[in-house]
């Protein structure tokens, strides 16, 4: 079965010169479709490519892979480029993928399609209901990569044929660059044919693919004199001079397609090749193309000459019934016409997709299409403009030609350029949005629409082009009385823009500045929540204590109705958690701003207090909660079909969460997976550095310590800090890597600079940063009072925090750094404290440190339950360098590694469930134990199992057993 575009031929003739190439298309749709024996083997698919200069034959090769896929039962998509309609984004694409989709009704394309429609229906063509939201370019080429693999399926084997791919547009070529790769494990082939020196400059990842193996691509070379003489003798017949022949080799350069034509016209022109014919036959071959081939159009009468000139401005194929009009003549002159154009050869036979006019070559296009006078030209492409609209054919069709019209200041073509741009933005298309929205501008609009052009125009341009964001959004506000609900959405979206341009501290004073000059309150809250959300995000604030004070005495007030208020409430809990104020404020704080929810794709507010107010509930021991929330944004990213950056960090993100929650290799995973969207999109950086601090974090947390390193500097990290907050703290991962490879001093420096920089900010909480904990390990050896005193600050403020888990982590570290009796106490305390949080990896390394020190103390019994204990729950981790140590340490102790008992499951065993529920309506521990016939210790550890799995303390576990809540009196 055939689809899409055919590509016209010149006849059905053996190839000469061109066995090579054949034979490479036969041996790649062997490979694609024959059975080994009576044992079918799998369908390996893979790239074709044919390169060349026009005329080489390309197009007749791709007529070739055509015919003999369909007699070998292959599907096959066809697609070609068009000179004058590279502008229109994923035009291609559409042509390779609608005629298959156009089979099924309505309901079966929804279907087929599923949850990936309101995604890629744009870029398909197909109607997008709802789709108000533009979906990231990324997320649509992944959506279009999942439904060109699912056709494949559904319709194996299948053949790709591309034609003039230098012609497609970028859209569409950079979808097929990334697809590309994957037809070698499918029971897909793609055969493309392009000329190399036409390829536009953005599609070098294209040529890459193209030219990266060793068989690709097929560089076709002129036909030789023989070739030529062949062709020649075929019509003319053998008594063709030599002579002729080769004066005819000379002039056609031996082009196939030059060659082919001029032989036709040399034989209805009854010439027999003799020398006698050589004048004509150099006049024959100047018509075949450029000012001859104008020559012979012009004396084919006036409407056919309009009517061929409609066609070329149209681009192919044209509907003739839009050509007619172009050319004003009627239906039936038309259709004349038509015929008068095929007889000479200008116009190819039949029509193409959807019953379009094609023109035999592409050199045939250009030079009629180069041979409309230019002002008439101009005049056509704007009639086009308005015909194309009124058949209904979309603005994008009619911009097309919009963009060959000079500006005129019409507010119909601004229009129609702005309405061009929502369906690009809504395709995953953001430079073509860029183009039409640039010509918008130069139009011009109406004075009272230029603001709202340049808000439009930065919104295509914020994923490709931040810098140029900036500029449109400043000469926006520089604009007379623009609305201020406007206002403050430029406001918003430049803040943004500078945010991930690294000018953070810009980016804080546009929101500030805004919120001082707004009269609406709503307005001035809303630009008060985004300057206190880049204020937070700058390493550079100069006064953080004095905006707290700001920001705390203004959550006071707010009641927490309005989205703007409770934004406000989000930021409050977020620069709690940072001061390490007691942790039921910064709780309370997020849970009021949770009441009525909050959006991570809201068009007004950006996803940041979200993802922080989530982060709240990890850092006060209630990941649970933290990775509930996650997950919803994460799926309202993709169900929006956001799965660039935003993607990308809530999978980092995400992955830190189950990090502190002890499941490294989940985390490990996860963050993987982040750091690989955040590597595929342009200006991801951001992302990146929290992907790759996370994960250096866990590389080492499993012992992998040369991994981290490498995958350190492969991103440079530690090299240079950017002027935005990351957390973990770049630096100080950096310098837990540097402890990990002993070299402490270099750690010590790092970590001192971390603190007296944290410190003047007031950011006093080692769950989020616990730099005195690493710096007090660094300075043990050659200093171990600095050590101490350090390792004592950072418990004071892990007690002030109130966190179990980082105060047990904030113990343990203590212990490590403190020497004799005192120590036992202090694991002991620390392994108390982290049995009552969700930090399980934490706990492991409180229980193996434990059991070394109690061993060094001739305590073996203790210690062997203690190192028992830690390796069992060090191997449920994935904390595999922790858990050599622990069987290290009970080989020093002269004790064997017991069975390990892994949990197989996280689900609450029925006496986890009673210890839960008893806990959580504040049953006092010795009922607790009475009830499930435990010790009190036992129950210690029930309940340790149960805030691992749960993801929560004793203070979360009421709302996630789903309890009601407990009366307060």
């Amino acid at each position: 079965m055939a689809t899409g575009l055919r590509q016209p031929g010149t006849g059905n003739r053996s190839l000469l010169e061109r066995a090579h190439e054949l034979r490479a298309l036969d041996d790649a749709l062997a490979r694609l479709c024959d059975a080994d024996g009576d044992t079918p083997r799998e369908r390996r698919g893979g790239v074709v490519a044919f390169t060349g200069p026009a005329g080489m034959g390309k197009t007749t090769l791709l007529s070739q892979a055509r015919a003999r896929a369909v007699a070998r039962g292959c599907t096959v998509l066809s697609g070609r480029g068009g000179e004058n309609e590279q502008e229109l984004a994923f035009r291609v694409l559409r042509q390779l993928l609608q005629p298959s989709l156009a089979a099924l009704d309505g309901h079966e394309r929804r279907a087929f399609l599923g949850s990936w429609y309101d995604i890629v229906a744009a870029a398909l063509g197909l109607e997008a209901a709802g789709a108000a939201r533009a979906p990231d370019p990324l997320s649509v080429r992944d959506g279009l990569d999942w439904v060109m693999t699912q056709l494949t399926v559904r319709k194996a084997p299948v053949v790709v044929l591309l034609d003039d791919a230098h012609w497609a547009d970028v859209e569409s070529l950079g979808w097929l660059a990334s697809f590309a790769p994957r037809a070698e494990d499918l029971p897909l082939l793609i055969v493309t044919a392009y000329r190399p020196d036409e390829l536009p400059p953005e599609a070098d990842a294209f040529r890459a693919l193209m030219e990266r193996h060793g068989q690709r691509p097929h560089s076709l070379s002129p036909l030789t004199g023989t070739a030529v003489a062949r062709i020649v003798r075929d019509r003319l017949g053998e008594d063709a001079e030599d002579a002729f022949c080769a004066e005819c080799w000379a002039v056609t350069g031996g082009s196939p397609f030059e060659t082919v034509e001029l032989a036709v016209r040399l034989d209805e022109a009854g010439l027999r090749g003799t020398s006698s014919d050589l004048a004509a036959m150099r006049n024959l071959a100047s018509a075949v193309k450029g000012p001859g081939l104008a020559d012979r159009l012009h004396r084919l009468g006036g409407a056919t000459v309009r009517f061929a000139w409609a066609v070329a401005v149209l681009g192919s194929p044209a509907p003739p019934e839009l050509a007619a009009t172009l050319a004003v003549v009627g239906t039936e002159e038309g259709a004349a016409a038509t015929e008068r154009l095929r007889a000479a050869r200008i116009l190819a036979p039949g029509t193409g997709a959807g019953g379009g006019l094609e023109f035999v070559h592409p050199l045939i296009a250009r030079a009629v299409y180069r041979d409309v006078p230019a002002g008439l030209r101009v005049g056509m492409h704007n009639t086009a403009a308005e015909a194309v609209l009124a058949a209904g054919l979309g603005p994008t069709a009619a911009a097309r030609h919009l963009l060959e019209v000079p500006c005129e200041g019409k507010p119909a073509a601004v229009a129609c350029l702005r309405e061009a741009a929502r369906e690009y933005l809504r395709a995953g298309a953001p430079e073509a949005a860029q183009r039409v929205l640039t010509r918008a501008l130069h139009e011009p609009p109406p004075s009272e629409e230029r603001a709202v052009l340049l808000h439009e125009l930065a919104r295509a341009t914020f994923l490709i082009d931040p810098a140029a964001t900036v500029s449109h959004l400043r000469a926006a506000l520089a604009e007379p009385d623009v609305d201020p609900g406007l206002r403050a959405s430029i406001v918003f979206r430049l803040a943004q823009a500078l945010a991930h341009t690294d000018q953070v501290a810009e980016a804080a004073a546009v929101a500030g500045e805004e919120a001082r000059r707004a009269t609406n309150a709503r307005i001035r809250l809303r630009m008060l929540a985004d300057h206190y959300v880049w204020s937070a995000s700058r390493t550079d604030e100069p006064d953080s204590p004095a905006r707290s004070r700001v920001l705390a005495r203004l959550a006071e007030r707010m009641p927490g109705r309005g989205l703007e208020e409770r934004y406000i409430l989000g930021m409050r809990a977020w620069d709690a958690v940072l001061r390490g104020e007691p942790r039921h404020i910064p709780l309370a704080f997020a849970e009021e701003a949770l009441r009525g929810g909050m959006s991570w794709t809201s068009e007004h507010q950006g996803f940041e207090v979200p993802v922080s107010v989530a982060l709240v509930f990890l850092y006060g021991d209630q990941p649970g909660r933290a990775e509930e929330l996650f997950a919803q944004g994460i799926a309202e990213c993709q169900s929006k079909g956001w799965r660039g950056s935003h993607l990308a960090l809530g999978q980092a993100l995400l992955g830190y969460i189950r990090y502190r929650r002890g499941a490294l290799a989940e985390a490990e995973d996860l963050v993987r997976a982040g750091l690989a969207v955040a590597d595929r999109v342009d200006g991801a950086v951001p992302a990146q550095w929290f992907a790759v601090g996370i994960l250096v974090q866990t590389l080492l947390a499993r012992g992998r310590t040369a991994e981290a390193r490498r995958l350190a500097d492969r991103y440079r990290y530690g090299e240079a800090v950017p002027n935005a907050v990351i957390y973990p703290d770049p630096r100080t991962v950096h310098a837990e890597l540097l402890l990990a490879e002993g070299r402490d001093r270099a750690a010590a420096r790092v970590l001192s600079e971390v603190g007296e920089r944290l410190d003047e900010r007031a950011w006093r909480n080692p769950s989020w940063c616990p730099w005195q904990l690493h710096l007090s390990r660094a300075v043990a050896r050659v200093d171990p009072g600095r050590a101490v005193r350090l390792a004592r600050e950072a418990v004071k403020r892990a007690r002030d925090f109130g966190a179990a888990s980082v105060i047990g982590q904030a113990l343990r570290t203590e212990a490590e750094v403190t020497c004799g009796a005192a120590a036992l106490d202090l694991y002991d305390e620390a392994v108390r404290r982290l049995e009552a949080s969700p930090a399980a990896y934490e706990l492991a390394r409180a229980l193996v440190g434990h059991g070394a020190l109690l061993s060094r103390n001739g305590r073996v019994q203790e210690a062997a339950d203690r190192l028992y204990q830690g390796l069992e729950r060090a191997v449920h981790c994935g904390a595999e360098g922790l858990a050599c140590r622990a069987r290290a340490e009970l080989s020093a102790a002269g004790l064997r590694s017991l069975p390990l008992r892994y949990a197989q499951t996280d689900t609450l065993t029925a006496r986890e469930r009673r210890a839960a529920e008893m806990t959580a309506r504040d049953e006092p521990p010795d009922v607790v134990a009475k009830e499930l016939r435990l010790t009190e210790q036992g129950v210690r550890q029930v309940l340790s199992s149960v805030y691992r799995k749960l993801g929560t303390d004793a203070e979360g576990l009421g709302r996630a057993l789903e309890l009601p809540p407990r009366p307060r009196y």
